[in-house]
């Protein structure tokens, strides 16, 4: 018993001696296992993969400044800030939605209208094969996964259309409120304008004239030498003392109202373009191309990973096995 128990401990200790003495079991576990993934992986649907890479535009407006800031062109490619920003955008439910739905994603992942938890596995179907990543060079590749290469490309370059759709739309909800009240405060502006313009028509049409008008009117009055023209200048002169203050706190009004609009009129033209212009938001760097190789599965790695597996797997099963008997030699 003892003799047994020194042959297992030594065959053990020189590993390769061990390999040697049980390779035919090994061997044909191993075989018989890559045989197994060979069929496997062919009877696996291939994946392609297709391939946008796009970079983010440093600025969303089109600014009405006389101060323009050098970073805000719309020619400027977007910094870190910005390549973030798109990044959450591309994975949000906004543009997820649309994808789904324009090509019926439940359907074409065999999900059916009463599976339990359908949006849960749905979007878990999604997250597998759509990918938003940020290069090291700033950019984001999206990667879109499907056994139909056509389908694959066309999502990935959908995907790059609706960065500007999406975008646009998110400015829309958040300018419009500003666009409108802007809007709102430019007529209320623009109709105390008016009345104040109406009132100095009104005015004019009475006879009253400026201050210095006025002036030369007194000065006529005064240099007049007939009665009729005397007489004349005197009722504008009348006129003039009744409404004249009025007319030049109306005047003095005027042309405060008409600063206010113009200098206002920056802040409504920019709050107008913002609300309504449709931008870019992104540089298209490549776009998607149909696949004519898979993607996955790696056939070759799948088969060596199975068979290495298996190799290390029955070495330790042997070991165990032979731990085994030489425990039950012992008791």
């Amino acid at each position: 018993m003892d003799n047994e128990i020194n042959t297992f401990k030594k065959e053990r200790q020189n590993l390769f001696v061990f390999i040697y003495r049980k390779r035919m079991p090994i061997l044909i576990v191993t075989a018989a296992a890559a045989i197994v993934a060979v069929i496997a992986t062919l009877l696996m649907t291939p994946i392609y993969r297709s391939t946008a890479i796009v970079f983010p535009a440093a600025t969303s407006t089109v600014s009405f400044s006389e101060q323009r800031n050098a970073k805000a062109s719309s020619m400027d490619i977007g910094e870190e800030e910005q390549t973030e920003q798109l990044v959450q955008i591309l994975q949000s439910s906004r543009i997820r939605d649309k994808i789904i739905e324009r090509y019926n994603l439940r359907e074409h992942y065999d999900l059916a209208k009463d599976e339990t938890n359908l949006n849960f596995k749905l979007v878990n179907e999604y997250n597998g094969h759509f990918f938003f990543v940020r290069t090291r060079y700033g950019s984001i590749q999206i990667d879109v996964l499907d056994k139909d290469p056509v389908l694959a490309a066309d999502m990935a370059n959908a995907i790059v259309d609706l960065i500007d759709t999406v975008k646009n739309n998110m400015i829309y909800e958040r300018t419009l409120p500003a666009y409108e009240t802007n809007l709102r405060k430019k007529d209320q502006m623009e109709k105390e304008r008016k009345i104040i313009l109406d009132k100095l028509d009104s005015l004019g049409s009475l006879g009253v004239i400026s201050l210095d008008g006025r002036t030369t009117l007194y000065q006529a009055y005064v240099d007049s030498k007939n009665e009729v023209d005397r007489k004349e200048l005197k009722e504008k002169i009348d006129i003039n003392l009744k409404h004249g203050a009025e007319f030049d706190g109306l005047e003095f009004i005027r042309n405060e109202k008409i600063i206010k609009l113009e200098d206002f009129r920056i802040s409504y033209e920019q709050a107008e373009s913002d609300a309504n212009t449709q931008f870019t938001h992104k540089f298209v760097v490549e776009k998607a191309v149909v696949a004519d190789k898979k993607d996955k599965p790696k056939r070759m790695i799948i088969v060596l990973l199975v068979s290495l597996g298996t190799f290390v797997f029955m070495i330790f099963l042997l070991l165990l096995t032979d731990k085994y008997k030489e425990i039950k030699i012992a008791a």
